[in-house]
């Protein structure tokens, strides 16, 4: 069973705007309301996150690195490392 992905958990409700913007942007070209299962709409949802997709995943993992680790897990310590990967 493959692990859950924490960053995943994180981009649903940005992918969830997604959809809800494509929705209704896509009634507006057609001055009526459409459902988000709309051909149309999931194309433009599809476009939207393989265009951006990389790029939230980036920022996404970035901000949990930085943000505190859970109770009972200690941080990771990197102190005597350089930047070619050697040790002290």
């Amino acid at each position: 069973m493959i692990p859950p992905d924490p960053v995943l958990h994180h981009e649903l409700p940005v992918i969830r705007k997604i959809i809800d913007d494509e929705t209704w942007l896509e009634g507006e070209r057609r001055g009526c309301s459409v459902l988000p299962t709309d051909q149309i709409v999931r194309e433009r949802v599809c476009e939207v996150v393989l265009r951006i997709g990389q790029e939230l995943r980036e920022t996404l993992s970035a901000s949990l690195t930085t943000a505190s680790p859970p109770l009972g897990v200690a941080p990771v310590s990197v102190t005597g490392v350089n930047s070619a990967g050697g040790g002290p």
